[in-house]
């Protein structure tokens, strides 16, 4: 598997040891992935106040995950988010590092087997923490969905995209959430708590999947996140998470796990659609 940024590797190890958390830090674990964003501006006083804890609780959890102490995590959380916030600039960069890091004479046949085997490395990983309940959890709610929306911003757009494409060879209703004219409110009102969205989202979160996310909540609508981490902005609060890390070269990442797991995800619906036809029909009805 690719490397994880500093931020998306702490987040899973939190998520990983969450459970064993006193509920103090567990507090503070909530509120730093719903606010991971904010966390570079804000000082110590204002996240022991967002997570109703002392100052000195906020110390002993970044101690608590390899950190001398709060300013030395806040650093981790600007890094990162400095970079993400400009996209065109980090791309600029990414691709100056590769030269930098004496890979600018690699083939670019070289630079298409290092993405291939990146890709490969995510499908592994993929394979290896694969959910089999999340999953068959994932498909029971489509299923049962009268209709079914779908949101995914930049980089997850085309998945988004292409699993309305898969889901409309379906007899479901199906919608994507694509925000033309920046109409992603009227798009997402009329949700209602016989539906599901499934939204699909990496850090640093789409504010606009987060959104929608928001309001099929409030609609009692059902989410399916398509996400890195149970425990993070999109995940926390789904009725199912598929999780999804995927690999990384001269540090892009691949979609290939999450087109694939969507595309798994529609044959596995299909299939029971099609099981759900059947056994409504009569022996003989097909029969000319």
């Amino acid at each position: 598997m690719g490397k994880l940024s500093a931020v998306d590797g702490l987040l899973l190890r939190i998520a990983q040891e969450f459970e064993t958390l006193p509920r103090q830090l567990q507090n503070i674990a909530s509120y730093l992935e719903r606010e991971r964003a904010n966390i570079m501006v804000q000082r110590i006083n204002e996240i022991a106040e967002g997570c109703e804890v002392h100052p000195s609780a906020v110390v002993r959890f970044a101690q608590r995950f390899g950190y001398s102490g709060f300013t030395e995590m806040q650093a981790v959380f600007r890094n990162d988010y400095t970079e993400a916030s400009t996209p065109a600039r980090s791309y600029q960069q990414r691709i100056r590092k590769v030269i930098a890091d004496g890979e600018a004479g690699m083939p670019p046949s070289h630079m298409a087997l290092r993405f291939i085997d990146a890709s490969r490395a995510g499908l592994d990983e993929l394979t290896e923490h694969f959910d089999a309940r999340q999953f068959d959890a994932a498909v029971d709610l489509l299923l049962q969905a009268q209709n079914i929306y779908v949101v995914a911003v930049r980089r997850t757009f085309s998945i988004a995209s292409y699993i309305v494409y898969a889901l409309q060879h379906t007899t479901k209703r199906v919608h994507l959430v694509s925000g033309l004219g920046g109409m992603y409110h009227e798009q997402i009102r009329s949700i209602g708590k016989n539906d599901v969205l499934i939204a699909i989202s990496y850090p640093p979160y789409g504010k606009e999947t987060l959104y929608c996310s928001r309001i099929a909540h409030q609609h009692k609508a059902k989410v399916l996140a398509i996400t890195d981490s149970a425990l993070g902005a999109l995940g926390r609060e789904a009725q199912v998470t598929l999780k999804v890390n995927e690999g990384s070269a001269f540090a892009f990442r691949a979609l290939t796990s999450t087109i694939c797991l969507c595309q798994a995800l529609f044959v596995a619906l299909a299939y029971k659609l099609e099981l759900k036809v059947e056994e409504t029909v009569h022996p003989g009805e097909y029969d000319e």
